[in-house]
């Protein structure tokens, strides 16, 4: 009996921890605050078409929210009882003394428009003081972002709250442009995602989607130091990846030297860097992807199949990415409304 004390005490803790989770609802706001997603896409809108780069960040940050905070507990010796939180509006929160938070991490260090985010925020007080969550505004920032560049639109679930814990060290969590299709899927399992889900996903990742490294996906731009292992000492046999296309990597040479290359080098071999379409897709099956990590979706016949299925039908894509923005957005963990975005209450 003893035996089982330990254990019953760890079970007990992972069911409350857990549990502090938020109930989502499509009609969360729809007394308190039903014009809070309009006055959002109102702000969001208006920033955009001043900065055209801003829908590819606000995606990217949410992303980037919704994948942290994730605690796995191993239950019986042989269980992983995943406890999935995110999408809490962390990355929204300013280091403060000897505490750098998610947003000053090396992997968010190119992101901006935070002052977007700050800007919604304001606009819904106005409307609803105290009510609704910036993890909330920012899921509906991220959609709108979305349906502004070309993309579907999604009814986003309601009802998550801020969290208080925003950690520069957890950062190293986010899926890396070097992963194989193994880790990627761990990585991506962890958080409830299928493999479906991580295909749709990482559809718009060379604009936006969660990646960590020296990668920029505003406006497709991948740093040379996210690719250079593919065009420099592969492995023992090849020096540059056989699975590029051989002029493509050639050109790749070009521009990231192996010495004398300039300090932000890189390139972008997006056709539309400000468009939410499949193009991607089409540019992994002509070889002509950048990372690692978008050349493993072909090493599976499952995720080979999702990429040309995507890579040939926009609106399969499009439902896909819909549904796995759902999914992903529901991870939540929050503990309060905050009144300021960037710090807690």
């Amino acid at each position: 009996m003893a035996y089982f004390v330990p254990l019953l005490n760890t079970f007990l803790f992972f069911s409350i921890y857990c549990s502090q989770g938020n109930a989502l609802s499509s009609n969360y706001y729809a007394k308190t605050c039903p014009q809070a997603e309009d006055v959002v896409m109102k702000v969001v809108k208006e920033e955009a078409q001043k900065d055209r780069t801003v829908p590819a960040t606000l995606l990217r940050m949410h992303f980037h929210d919704c994948f942290l905070r994730h605690i796995s507990f191993t239950f019986l010796t042989s269980s992983v009882l995943p406890c999935l939180k995110g999408c809490d509006a962390s990355i929204l929160l300013s280091s403060k003394g000897k505490n750098t938070a998610e947003k000053d991490a090396p992997p968010n260090g190119s992101m901006h428009g935070f002052y977007v985010i700050d800007g919604a925020k304001r606009a819904v007080e106005a409307k609803c003081p105290g009510v609704v969550s910036c993890a909330d505004i920012l899921a509906f920032a991220a959609r709108d972002a979305v349906v502004l560049s070309g993309g579907p639109r999604w009814d986003v679930p309601k009802g998550r709250k801020d969290g208080r814990i925003s950690r520069a060290s957890e950062t190293t969590l986010l899926p890396k442009p070097t992963f194989n299709i193994s880790q990627l899927q761990q990585s991506f399992h962890q958080r409830g995602l299928s493999i479906d889900d991580m295909v749709a996903l990482l559809g718009q990742h060379h604009k936006c989607a969660p990646k960590v490294s020296r990668v920029n996906f505003l406006n497709g731009f991948t740093h040379c130091s996210s690719f250079m292992n593919r065009i420099y000492n592969f492995n023992a046999t090849h020096d540059i990846d056989p699975t590029l296309r051989p002029s493509f990597a050639a050109s790749l040479k070009g521009v990231c030297p192996l010495k004398n290359r300039a300090k932000n080098a890189g390139m972008s071999n997006d056709p539309s860097p400000t468009t939410f379409d499949n193009s991607h897709f089409r540019l992994i099956l002509q070889k002509k992807s950048l990372l690692s990590s978008d050349h493993a979706l072909l090493t599976t016949p499952r995720t080979k199949r999702l990429v040309y299925r995507f890579a040939t039908s926009k609106a399969a894509f499009h439902k896909a990415f819909s549904n796995s923005m759902i999914k992903m957005s529901s991870l939540t963990g929050g503990q309060e409304v905050r009144k300021d975005c960037r710090v807690v209450n």
